[in-house]
């Protein structure tokens, strides 16, 4: 079983910055695709950056040159900086972790971008 916990979340003003953390329990994190997902209200949940085990990453077109996915196999730890934070940033961000058919879901931490 893995436990993932997120921290980090918070309120911040437009063209402010919030680092997001991740920590996996367990020893399957190094093998595993990481990935963080957010949800606005009467949204629905969608990617926003991702890192395979060997470290390529993808991200969402909204937070291109913003955001960065980062992780660190030795602390069992993903992160989500972020940059240049708008209004439309604001939302529950989950961290995710998957290993083949393996799918594991964090609480989710509030991140509210507010003036």
């Amino acid at each position: 079983q893995v436990q993932l916990v997120e921290s980090g979340g918070g309120l911040v003003q437009p063209g402010g910055s919030l680092r997001l953390s991740c920590a996996a329990s367990g020893s399957i994190f190094s093998s595993s695709r990481m990935a963080w997902y957010r949800q606005a209200p009467g949204k629905q949940r969608e990617l926003v950056a991702s890192v395979t085990k060997d470290g390529s990453t993808n991200y969402a077109d909204s937070v291109k040159g913003r955001f960065t996915i980062s992780r660190d196999n030795a602390k069992n730890t993903v992160y989500l900086q972020m940059n240049s934070l708008k209004p439309e940033d604001t939302a529950v961000y989950y961290c995710n972790l998957q290993l083949l058919t393996l799918r594991y879901w964090g609480q989710g931490t509030q991140v509210t971008v507010s003036s």
